[in-house]
């Protein structure tokens, strides 16, 4: 019996001996300093500018919505997977959208209807239905303008539940995202916040987040 023991804690501090130190991942930014630059798209919103206190002012002129992009550092190669970097960009806002009342058209065509070509491939209408749909907000959660919706089952003390806050843009140094924006909108201020995730997987992370202060004119 003494000489399996022996055996045993001899065989035990054999594998402790060869058993190799785990060394230190790497940072995660392959320069040593992870940076990050978003801003609005002048594309998207022409004349965007910053004011002297910091409030950035969109002019709606159409679109509905704004583009707010952004440029990455670039990870170290031990953090990109088949040339995938483990990057990730969080979207929120704190503005939100209720819907109340939606009113629409749709088009009525006859059987026997007018055609504007030769080839007899787009009818003329009629005339038009109109709809409307009332009280929206009891059928519909309000919309972030971000793009995400809080349903009434959320369920707040379950450990994804922070993921499902907000809009994500993954796996890439140039992260783009949309934001609802309509003329109701005009003379309204709001926040922009976005957080960035160098490396979403085990190892060193860096978390890098920016916030944008709009007014819209």
């Amino acid at each position: 019996m003494l000489r399996k023991l022996a055996l045993i804690a001899g065989v035990a501090s054999f594998l402790l001996a060869c058993s190799k130190e785990e060394l230190p991942t790497p940072y995660p930014c392959l320069d040593g300093n992870c940076d990050v630059e978003f801003k609005i798209d002048p594309l998207v919103s022409p004349g965007v500018y910053q004011d002297a206190n910091s409030y950035w002012h969109i002019k709606y002129w159409g679109p509905k919505y704004f583009t707010i992009k952004g440029k990455l550092d670039e990870l170290n190669p031990q953090y990109v997977i088949n040339k995938v970097p483990l990057i990730e960009t969080q979207y929120d806002s704190d503005y939100w959208v209720v819907f109340d009342t939606i009113h629409y058209k749709v088009p009525i065509y006859s059987v026997l209807s007018w055609f504007n070509d030769q080839n007899y491939n787009t009818p003329l209408p009629v005339g038009n239905l109109e709809y409307s749909l009332t009280d929206i907000a009891q059928l519909q959660p309000p919309l972030n303008i971000a793009g995400y919706q809080i349903q009434k089952n959320f369920c707040w003390t379950c450990p994804y539940a922070k993921t499902l806050l907000g809009t994500y843009s993954k796996y890439n140094y140039n992260p783009r995202q949309q934001f609802f924006l309509d003329q109701d909108m005009v003379g309204d201020t709001l926040k922009v916040m976005t957080k960035t995730l160098f490396n979403n997987d085990v190892g060193e992370r860096v978390i890098k987040e920016t916030e944008f202060k709009i007014i819209v004119d």
